[in-house]
């Protein structure tokens, strides 16, 4: 049985002030939690935030992004021995917005995902379809070459130690959200398409749904037989709703 996983993305909001308030919020709310994992991923400047007032806790914390590159001349970039100085067990790799607005391809998410691997991070990589390519009916083969990459770059044992999470992005911050089936299905091909290599790998791997689950809907996704929990964006800046959906995934 896999154990479910609810992890925050905070995107680019928050201040000191507002983060304590909403860490506060969240640790009061999963203090007695223990039948799931927990994490919330924050922008850089607040790792230290988090990593105080979250450690002892049953909510781990890690970083939104990762350069590939372990150290050197890279102005503005954080290497993932940076973020485990900071006990960061997450990375979030691959993200739609880091691939539409900053134009990270397929290679550098698979090089980004090897990095994090090899420094002891946990990357959540993320795949998922736009709209036009729903409407076109290729979601699977997006989807397919999005997860080749890693596949092929680092292998299933490497993908053995990370998590991987389906955002279609006609759903992020958008209100519309897939149905369960609809995300039952590119999971359970997710699911499959990993088998192919490693049977064992892919029975174990936990994959996220992150298509703006809430706490409305989320129990229903969760119910799913290969959604394995949620990548969670608005709500997560609400502790109200980032605990009810936490308390779903119980």
């Amino acid at each position: 049985m896999r154990r479910k996983l609810v992890v925050g993305n905070w995107k680019m909001y928050g201040n000191l002030a507002r983060n304590k308030a909403l860490l506060e919020g969240v640790l009061s709310g999963v203090r007695e939690l223990r039948n799931a994992d927990y994490g919330v991923c924050v922008p850089y400047p607040y790792l230290a935030q988090a990593q105080s007032m979250l450690q002892g806790s049953n909510i781990a914390w890690g970083a939104q992004n990762v350069s590939q590159n372990e150290q050197g001349a890279f102005t503005g970039a954080v290497a993932a021995g940076m973020l485990v100085d900071f006990d960061c067990r997450y990375v979030i790799i691959g993200h739609s917005e880091r691939r539409a607005l900053f134009h990270e391809s397929n290679d550098i998410a698979a090089t980004k995902f090897d990095t994090a691997i090899k420094a002891g991070l946990t990357p959540i990589f993320c795949v998922g379809e736009t709209l036009a390519e729903r409407e076109s009916g290729v979601t699977e083969q997006v989807v397919a070459r999005q997860l080749e990459v890693i596949l092929n770059h680092v292998g299933a044992q490497a993908v053995a130690k990370s998590v991987i999470a389906y955002e279609p992005v006609w759903a992020i911050g958008t209100g519309k959200t897939a149905t369960p089936e609809q995300a039952q299905a590119v999971h359970a091909f997710i699911r499959q398409r990993v088998s192919q290599l490693d049977a064992v790998v892919a029975q174990d791997l936990r994959i996220l749904y992150g298509g703006s689950m809430k706490p409305g809907n989320a129990a229903e996704l969760l119910a799913q037989p290969d959604i394995d929990g949620g990548l969670i964006g608005g709500a997560s800046l609400v502790a109200e709703e980032f605990v009810a959906i936490c308390r779903a995934a119980q």
